[in-house]
């Protein structure tokens, strides 16, 4: 059986929401039936914003997630938050750009460190910093082709935008290869 569900976190403008839909059409790419939920702070940018995503190639009863296998987790808040409720030896990448790793429970879940900001910054633009997370998770997971991400940039990145697809598969190949 395949089986995911993570919890996708951090402030307003990191393009949370914008990973954890790729990582919803790349599951639907690859077959799987997924879930998408989007939780939105008080503010747009500046304020929290997560999302949960389930992939499973079984019918999901609940997009509903206490206890995520994975998170990612972009800043200190969002870790704070949720790194206590992911289950025993979940997957957990951080954000090593904004958040300390000696704050990672890496005794009890598989921690990955990304400085995801000076990938980005180091590719030409510190705004694909969620791209290089979302790279980076699916490595680590190994839940779903690095391939099936790639190939669903266009469903959600705005067409007008269609012209940056090349520089966030670069973003989306980084984090992957920071993991393997």
């Amino acid at each position: 059986m395949r089986y995911m569900d993570s919890i996708i976190a951090g402030f307003g403008g990191q393009g949370v929401m914008l990973i954890g839909n790729l990582l919803a059409y790349a599951g639907m790419k690859d077959g799987l039936n997924v879930t998408y939920i989007p939780v939105y702070g008080p503010e747009m940018r500046g304020g929290t914003a997560n999302c949960t995503v389930v992939l499973s190639d079984e019918d999901i009863g609940s997009p509903i997630i206490h206890r995520p296998k994975s998170i990612i987790s972009m800043n200190r808040p969002s870790l704070d938050k949720f790194q206590p409720r992911v289950e025993d030896n979940g997957i957990h990448i951080i954000n090593s750009s904004l958040i300390d790793m000696d704050l990672a429970d890496a005794k009890r879940l598989k921690c990955y460190g990304v400085p995801c900001n000076e990938i980005a910054d180091e590719l030409g633009n510190t705004r694909m910093a969620n791209m290089v997370a979302i790279g980076a998770f699916v490595q680590a997971s190994g839940i779903i082709p690095l391939d099936a991400v790639i190939g669903s940039l266009e469903n959600v990145i705005s067409p007008r935008y269609h012209k940056l697809i090349p520089a966030n598969t670069k973003a989306i190949e980084a984090g992957a290869k920071h993991v393997a």
